[in-house]
């Protein structure tokens, strides 16, 4: 990029090259995602899970130059995906120096760049823009004016330039001209006041808008992407109706569609390699914290509408990671494996994300959280288990066997108590590989307990642990459930 003037970039390869001299935004990224179809390269690294849906669906809106809306609930990658478009951009591309709205060399649309090509012709000075300067993103909320979407008049530059207040000279451009030769995103657009809505696709479409009464025509360059959920966007209907209309492609993103793409992502997202920890999440115990956020989001006490985001399972097992990490801290441990007793302590990380209903209001939400992890458990319990025979372990706890189990206790301690338990360690094989350390070990019989819970075997609270479930005779029944005799008599004849 030694280019440093009008008249040396007229000699340049992109000064000689008419298609990118007058090449829209829209058409660089398409020329560009070709290249990368072809070649056939990965168009968004790190989005997982939505290889034969969105990303298609994506790559069929740049193809056709749309503008596009991305529809989903919370954590659903929306704004990692359009922040990956700004990748379809070009490496750099020539702007005039300190132009405020990036114009192109050979074609500026500003008043002040205008006069300072016809001042300087070849002369005029050029600076380069970066592919991840040129992508400018802002949240919606309801205190966003027109002012900082367009732009306004601003009285200090015009007495210190000595102009009128009408002229264009004065303007102090907002956010949607600064991308201008760029990709202009908004985040849930349904938050934006109705009349800037509309500034947006005057000024889009038309090229002009009036600022304090005074018109101004930009004939911008932009791609404009949106993120929103839809239950703003369709039961408020808050995207106003002509620009809809000028959202060329609407994608609706989702969940995991299945339990191992959420392990996939997790995996991916959450902090579990820690520096100077030897650290161990067994696959099973992955499973579980991903199965909480699957058996959430059909959980009835949950609100559907705002969805159960991605960011549970993520911040959960970084939690159950620390737990760990910090158990292995106190007693002075070489390894840590992280265990059931964990995901437990990961509650603070679960609780925070649901959105309860009224149901849920009513039974709080720690006793929800702890609902969903012994179902999440159950589910992989049986997965793993299908046909498992824990007679000796059941028998074990009906005979007055008890245990409790400490998120605090040493891997030595827990390996003693479980080896004390019938049958315990050895069910724990499907779980650990052909030579399982003592932490591995410790923590399958644990998953193993927990799982028998889920499925009623054996019981489990918080002031006794692990013991047989309570068996009520019939005259407990009868006490619980008083039936009023005189309902069995006979009828008098």
């Amino acid at each position: 990029m030694n280019t440093t003037t009008l008249g040396q970039l007229r000699t340049s390869p992109f000064g000689k090259d008419d298609s990118k001299r007058q090449r829209t935004v829209k058409d660089e990224m398409r020329g560009n995602l070709i290249g990368k179809l072809k070649t056939g390269e990965t168009i968004f690294p790190g989005v997982l899970g939505y290889e034969d849906t969105v990303v298609p669906q994506v790559i069929n809106a740049v193809l056709s130059r749309h503008n596009m809306i991305l529809l989903g609930l919370r954590g659903q990658a929306k704004s990692r995906i359009l922040r990956q478009l700004a990748s379809l951009l070009d490496e750099a591309i020539p702007v005039i120096e300190g132009c405020e709205i990036n114009d192109n060399p050979f074609a500026p649309i500003c008043r002040r760049c205008r006069d300072l090509v016809a001042e300087q012709g070849d002369d005029t000075p050029i600076s380069f823009r970066t592919r991840d300067d040129r992508y400018v993103e802002k949240l919606a909320t309801p205190d966003v004016t027109i002012a900082d979407m367009i732009g306004d008049i601003d009285p200090i530059k015009a007495a210190r330039g000595g102009h009128s207040l009408a002229s264009d000279l004065t303007i102090h451009y907002g956010l949607l001209p600064r991308a201008n030769r760029g990709i202009f995103a908004i985040n849930e657009i349904p938050d934006l006041a109705g009349k800037i809505q509309v500034g947006l696709f005057n000024i889009m479409q038309e090229g002009d808008v009036q600022i304090k009464g005074y018109p101004v025509r930009l004939p911008l360059d932009v791609v404009l992407v949106f993120s929103a959920n839809p239950e703003d966007y369709t039961a408020r209907g808050k995207i106003v109706t002509p620009l809809k209309d000028r959202v060329g492609s609407e994608i609706q993103t989702h969940y995991p569609a299945d339990l191992n793409a959420g392990i996939a992502i997790t995996m991916q997202e959450a902090w579990t390699d820690r520096a100077g920890s030897e650290l161990t999440v067994p696959q099973y115990l992955r499973e579980v914290v991903e199965a909480i956020a699957f058996k959430a989001r059909l959980d009835q006490r949950i609100d559907k509408r705002s969805g159960v985001s991605q960011r549970l399972p993520i911040s959960c097992l970084e939690n159950v990671a620390s737990n760990a990490e910090r158990r292995q801290l106190v007693r002075a441990e070489d390894a840590a494996t992280t265990r059931i007793v964990d995901v437990y302590a990961a509650l603070p990380a679960i609780t925070g994300k649901l959105e309860l209903e009224y149901e849920g209001e009513l039974t709080g939400a720690d006793t929800v959280a702890r609902d969903l992890i012994r179902q999440a458990v159950g589910m992989v319990f049986r997965r793993l288990f299908p046909r498992g025979d824990f007679k000796p372990i059941t028998e074990w706890f009906d005979a007055g066997g008890a245990l409790k189990v400490s998120d605090t206790q040493s891997t030595a301690e827990l390996e003693e108590v479980f080896e004390g338990v019938d049958g315990l360690m050895a069910r724990i094989k499907p779980l650990v590989g052909p030579d399982p350390t003592p932490g591995e070990r410790v923590a399958a019989a644990e998953f193993i307990l927990e799982g028998l819970c889920s499925l009623d075997k054996i019981t489990r609270s918080e002031e006794r642990g692990y013991t047989a479930p309570e068996r009520k005779s019939v005259q407990d029944l009868y006490r619980d459930f008083p039936v009023d005799p005189s309902r069995f008599k006979k009828p008098l004849n």
